[in-house]
């Protein structure tokens, strides 16, 4: 076997591809691209596996331009120009950006005159939202295809197209009797289902039936420590997120060296930090978010290696700060009021009224403007009048929630129970 099989069963045409009718499809705006050699560039955003790739490696094949590929892990500012001084001379080059996300502010720049001027068609593959990780810039330049999650019945069919085609799939003679552990295991990623079917194959004697308990079994012995991608992925970045939850600054810099040495992405890393100062700190220490939040634009503009200790530097200070999941649980208890109490009216005082009518209904009547009382506060209801007096946000104890519980308490005497 000269290459995976993920690799041998790569579609070369579109007809071929499992999923993504909606952009693949006959008649579709990127399908009818390919066939006229029209090529935009685009942005291809969507999940692991399920295709962004093949369709680039489609496109190379479907038109007559000189191509390059680049992985936004392992290339630079310096790859990116000697690409673009190549590009030059047969101008309209393709360039394939797998992972483009991964690229800084500085990298994606690097790109954007020459996609502007046309010098290179830019493919760029991501599986995060291009809105957050791609320079608007840049992303105003681009079509953006979003590809969607694999069926389970994409995903059956490709196995079963696996074991009727690729010639050392033949030649195990292996029956497929069960599949929801590869279904699983693979998390609804092709090129990772396939893998897995090979390596159960690999190991398996001839002429045996594929069931859940081998494929279980195999995978256990067999894959990777740590795969960004993959179940280690979560169990590691769990572990960072109850470390720093139970105040353990040791075992949080344990997890985050280990997702670093495992090449995880800074932005993943700082991203979840920011959600935790929300979510496990909050109004205890709202400098938390802040940090959290600089934490991110720092890693986004600087990147490896140096990212690693402004990572180390937020993930110690968010395990050593005080905790509280008050706003968490506030925000929870209030969505679960609405699916039991449905979308109950807003009170007529506090609705908005631009129009006569809207007055003469008595919207707006009776309202008072908070400004115009001493210590700019006056009792009246802002709940709807089935609910009114209910609580979502339940103060934590420590300094600061102490403080924010006897502000409430003050103002709203008994009604809330504070």
């Amino acid at each position: 076997m000269s290459s995976p099989l993920a690799e041998r069963m790569r579609p070369y045409n579109l007809d071929a591809l499992f999923g993504q009718e909606h952009i693949a499809g006959s008649g579709s705006i990127l399908r009818t691209a390919i066939e006229n050699k029209n090529i935009p560039s685009m942005i291809l955003w969507g999940p692991p596996g399920v295709g962004k790739t093949t369709i680039a490696n489609i496109i190379a094949q479907s038109v007559n331009r000189k191509f390059f590929n680049l992985s936004a892990i392992s290339s630079g500012v310096k790859d990116i120009r000697d690409i673009i001084d190549q590009a030059k001379e047969t101008p309209g080059s393709i360039l394939f950006i797998d992972e483009i996300h991964r690229f800084n502010k500085g990298q994606q720049d690097a790109l954007l005159g020459a996609v502007e001027k046309g010098i290179i068609t830019l493919i760029g593959a991501t599986t995060e939202n291009p809105s957050f990780e791609v320079n608007s810039a840049l992303l105003s330049r681009c079509q953006v295809y979003v590809l969607k999650p694999l069926s389970r019945e994409n995903l059956t069919s490709l196995i079963h197209k696996a074991l009727q085609e690729d010639e050392f799939l033949k030649s195990k003679n292996i029956q497929l009797k069960e599949d929801e552990a590869l279904l699983t295991l693979s998390g609804g990623d092709a090129r990772k289902l396939l893998n897995l079917l090979e390596l159960v194959a690999t190991n398996l004697p001839n002429g045996s039936d594929i069931t859940d308990e081998a494929v279980t079994r195999i995978a256990q012995q067999k894959v990777a420590l740590y795969d960004k991608k993959g179940e280690m992925h979560y169990d590691i970045i769990s572990a960072f997120i109850k470390s720093m939850r139970g105040s353990d600054p040791n075992a949080a810099v344990y997890w985050l060296a280990r997702m670093i040495d495992g090449g995880e992405d800074v932005k993943f890393i700082a991203r979840r930090m920011v959600i935790f100062a929300s979510e496990d700190i909050g109004n205890a220490n709202p400098n938390a978010l802040l940090l959290a939040t600089s934490t991110f634009q720092a890693v986004n503009v600087i990147g490896y290696p140096e990212s690693r200790i402004i990572l180390s530097q937020c993930a110690v200070y968010l395990a050593t700060s005080v905790k509280s999941n008050a706003s968490y649980m506030a925000i929870n208890e209030a969505q679960a009021e609405i699916k039991k109490s449905g979308d109950l009216p807003v009170p007529l005082h506090l609705r908005n009224a631009p129009t006569k009518l809207m007055k003469n209904m008595d919207y707006g009547k009776d309202y008072k403007y908070a400004h115009s009382y001493q210590n700019n506060f006056v009792l009246q209801q802002f709940l709807p009048d089935k609910i009114d007096g209910k609580s979502f946000y339940v103060p934590q104890a420590n300094t600061r929630e102490n403080e924010i519980r006897k502000f409430l308490k003050e103002r709203w005497k008994d009604k809330y129970g504070y």
